[in-house]
């Protein structure tokens, strides 16, 4: 044989080989475009797919640990369920897509093939069958296999980057909205004044955010607001979805506080509340005019001047209670059992509404400095009704004759006039709100019926501050102008607004000093005040108590 022959012979089996190997090219790329790729990445984009769908929907996730805390909701799908759901989803897919190269196609596909053997492994007869299946079919089916297997990888890769992005802005709009929702239930809570405090006794905490009751089942969301358990609703761990702002209704749910567990009236979350705190001494008729205000609001209702509703079937009970016993009797007994509970009642008029908080302390609550302070109610106070019996002053009593003195005796004058009461509240008052220079008074001197009847002091007339200078207590006046933005003053006769056969006009007297209070608060009822006994002047001016950080509640 030549060396001609030689490379001639080493050219023919290039051409061959080439000729296999674009042959197994024209195989690979025809198997690539026409089966593989296809498949696998619709086998990657289903394993996806049902990856994304809900992993034991209603049950915990055991792949994400429980936050700490006792809350009893489900974290929101958005907050990391969704990354996992995700990334699982993704990791799924690729390895669904692999797991199909391996069986059926290189497993037994291309195995077969290599060993002559048909894709789904029929045995050939023919030889030369077997020897095309083995040099002109497999090797083209492995390299298509493998390219597709790649090709879909890369796509689905491709994919699912996208997909990461696109989940992303999601989940960064979904964590924007959660400090706007905030915000906006802040905001909400600011302009509207809202700054709610528990009412009950010894608690008086002020109420950033309530407790509030699902209603299937006894837990309570203490974060029933935006955030890491959802944006807008809440899913409670019985099933039952809670609305988390008050734009989808949270406040229709009931509420609690959060301190001390009681429950919380409805209006506290939209209304804002007027603390009004009745200061007085023992038996100085606190009791018996808090009953003549209430009366009065209820006449100024009857009259359609206001719209005034009782905050709850308590309240309601509580004063009808107190109503009861002053038609048996005439006389209201002493308070007694520590810190007082709010009567509250909502007064509306026009389009504007209060929640008004009335308190009534034991007279015994002021008899000393270290119990003034263990008031807590008052570092809440808008507004303050000193309830002055004049006839306990000890320069007043000493100006009466023998009549007077008898008939002085019969009224149960109180324990301590209201200079002392006066003088044992301001102190303490200022270190509890810091602000007593920024709060309006409503002095109400009480008894007015027994003040008419003496002959040895002067009849209150038009200006009770003047009157009250006549008898003695110019210093109270002063005191009372000085230490407050505004100081007003009236004379009632509690005992004729209430009982058998109240007088209407006497209890609409007895509601002013309220009503002046509220005007004070922004409720347009400064025109209800009447003139007389105006003290320093017109109704001040509304004021917004400065923040400090104790605001509305409502979820984040």
């Amino acid at each position: 044989m030549t060396a001609g022959d030689d490379g001639s012979g080493l050219q023919l089996a290039l051409r061959v080989v080439l000729a296999l190997m674009l042959w197994a090219g024209l195989v690979a790329v025809a198997v690539c475009l026409c089966r593989t790729l296809w498949e696998f990445l619709g086998r990657g984009v289903g394993a996806v797919w049902r990856g994304l769908g809900p992993w034991q929907p209603g049950r915990p996730d055991p792949r994400l640990p429980r936050p700490g805390g006792t809350e009893p909701a489900r974290l929101a799908y958005w907050w990391r369920q969704s990354w996992t759901d995700a990334a699982s989803a993704g990791l799924d897919g690729v390895r669904t897509l692999w797991r199909a190269v391996r069986d059926p196609w290189l497993d037994r596909t291309v195995r077969n093939l290599f060993r002559g053997r048909r894709p789904w492994g029929r045995w050939v007869r023919i030889p030369l069958g077997r020897f095309a299946l083995a040099t002109l079919i497999a090797p083209g089916t492995a390299a298509g296999v493998l390219a597709g297997a790649v090709l879909a990888t890369l796509l689905l890769g491709w994919a699912l980057l996208v997909f990461a992005l696109l989940l992303g802005v999601v989940w960064l709009g979904w964590a924007a909205a959660v400090p706007l929702l905030r915000g906006a239930d802040r905001g909400r809570a600011l302009l509207r004044g809202l700054r709610p405090a528990c009412p009950h006794p010894g608690c008086y905490a002020p109420l950033a955010l309530a407790l509030h009751r699902c209603p299937d089942c006894p837990a309570r969301h203490a974060e029933l607001r935006p955030g890491r358990y959802g944006a807008l609703w809440h899913v409670c761990d019985c099933g039952r979805r809670l609305p988390a702002t008050r734009l989808t209704g949270r406040d229709a749910l009931t509420a609690l506080c959060p301190r001390c567990a009681q429950p919380l009236p409805a209006a506290l979350a939209t209304t804002r509340v007027v603390h009004t705190p009745l200061v007085g001494g023992t038996s100085s008729g606190k009791t018996m005019l808090m009953a003549a205000m209430v009366e009065g609001l209820h006449a100024w209702s009857r009259e359609g001047e206001l719209r005034v509703e009782y905050a709850s079937t308590a309240d309601r009970g509580s004063h009808t209670g107190v109503a009861q016993q002053l038609s048996r009797s005439g006389w209201a007994h002493a308070t007694t059992g520590g810190p007082p509970r709010a009567l509250m009642l909502t007064v509306a008029r026009g389009r504007r509404r209060r929640l008004l908080y009335l308190y009534d302390p034991m007279g015994e609550s002021v008899s000393d400095a270290e119990r003034v302070r263990a008031q807590r109610y008052l570092a809440h106070a808008d507004g303050v009704v000193l309830v002055a019996d004049v006839l306990a002053d000890p320069a007043v009593r000493g100006r009466l004759g023998p009549a007077d003195t008898e008939r002085v005796a019969r009224a149960r004058p109180a324990a301590q006039g209201p200079r002392t009461t006066y003088e044992r509240l301001t102190g303490e008052l200022a270190a509890l709100t810091g602000r007593r220079r920024r709060l309006p008074v409503a002095a109400v001197v009480t008894k007015r019926d027994v003040l008419d009847q003496l002959t040895s002091l002067p009849g209150p007339g038009a200006r009770i501050d003047h009157w009250l200078g006549d008898i003695g207590l110019g210093a109270l006046v002063r005191a009372l102008g000085h230490d407050f933005r505004a100081a007003r003053y009236w004379a009632v006769s509690a005992h004729a607004a209430t009982g058998t056969g109240p007088l209407e006009s006497e209890q609409r007297r007895a509601a002013e000093p309220v009503l002046w209070l509220l005007a004070a608060s922004g409720l347009r009822t400064g025109a209800l005040t009447g003139q007389d006994g105006r003290g320093t002047g017109r109704v001040p001016r509304p004021r917004r108590r400065p923040d400090d950080g104790k605001g509305g509640y409502g979820p984040v």
